[in-house]
């Protein structure tokens, strides 16, 4: 599968060199421990611990044993960089900056929501410490990388199957501030930035644009009121789209004959005068037939340009 894969792929993933301390088997540099939960043909790393589940006062946080970015070292990552090229060009990317996902992994998921509601000083002293410590990790990469990276990965799953998580003024009040001070620091590195959210987000993209995102990824049509043509047309002269080929449906579940055609209609939509990454809606799932990953990849191949 990698010599068929290799020639296909554009982007590879890159990073500094982890030397901090040994964390536990299913452990983070954030302290969320996780554990596999098998799901029939897969399995999935889910939380386990959330350590900061019974912080309270918004100084319970500072107690807290927060990652520094001296843990990674980043001295070598210009190199590392050079080195990744040398097989193929590739447009190099690097992550992951999912500011509110780090957050809530700590907290747990229902008490972030409901600390946004009753007590939002605690919710921001999370934000607060998470964004301060992706933007200094990303500063120093970036600065050694040397120009090398193009492309910075961030995300938060901000959107379900029927619309946002939370409603668009506490996401702008919450949320936004914070991606969009992290955001600022990477433009100043001259990078892209793909920004991943499951869901749908349509009514999130005027201010995903307005905090600064290049490439929305990974597109989940599949998700009510996700229209590729609108996303296109009201968009399209601001916004890359990557991903839109549904792992929920047609990857999964369709013959090889509906891929084909998925990726056609994604590509003469989406490709119109560029601005567009074919790829899946997100992770290729387990027990996915393997003839429709290759009629995936094949037929993006051979499209004709929108």
């Amino acid at each position: 599968m990698s010599e068929y894969l290799f020639p296909l792929l554009d982007i590879a993933n890159i990073g500094p060199d982890y030397v901090g301390p040994e964390h536990q088997v299913g452990e983070d540099v954030w302290g969320v421990i996780r554990q596999p939960i098998s799901y029939g043909e897969g399995a999935y790393a889910e939380i386990h611990c959330y350590p900061l589940a019974s912080a309270h006062p918004p100084g319970d946080p500072e107690q807290h044993t927060w990652p520094d970015p001296d843990w990674w070292d980043c001295s070598s990552l210009g190199e590392k960089c050079r080195q990744a090229r040398e097989p193929r060009d590739y447009a190099l990317i690097m992550g992951n900056g999912n500011i509110f996902e780090t957050s809530w992994y700590m907290r747990g998921f229902e008490r972030m929501f409901v600390d946004l509601v009753i007590n939002p000083e605690l919710a921001r002293a999370i934000f607060r410490r998470v964004t301060h410590f992706y933007k200094e990790y990303f500063r120093r990469a970036l600065a050694a990388a040397e120009g090398e990276i193009g492309i910075v990965f961030s995300a938060d799953d901000i959107g379900g199957q029927q619309g946002l998580l939370m409603s668009l003024a506490m996401w702008k009040e919450f949320l936004q501030p914070y991606h969009q001070e992290l955001n600022t620091l990477l433009h100043e590195f001259d990078i892209k930035i793909m920004y991943h959210s499951d869901g749908s987000v349509t009514e999130a993209v005027p201010g995903l644009v307005e905090m600064g995102i290049d490439c929305l990824q990974a597109c989940q049509f599949s998700a009510e009121n996700m229209d590729p043509v609108f996303l296109k047309e009201s968009y399209g002269g601001r916004l890359c789209f990557e991903g839109g080929v549904s792992v929920q449906t047609t990857l999964p579940f369709g013959r090889v004959e509906d891929v084909e055609s998925e990726v056609r209609e994604r590509v003469r939509v989406l490709a119109q005068d560029g601005g567009y990454i074919s790829g899946p809606s997100h992770a290729i799932q387990a027990g996915t037939p393997p003839e429709n990953i290759v009629a995936m990849f094949d037929t993006a191949l051979n499209c004709p340009m929108a």
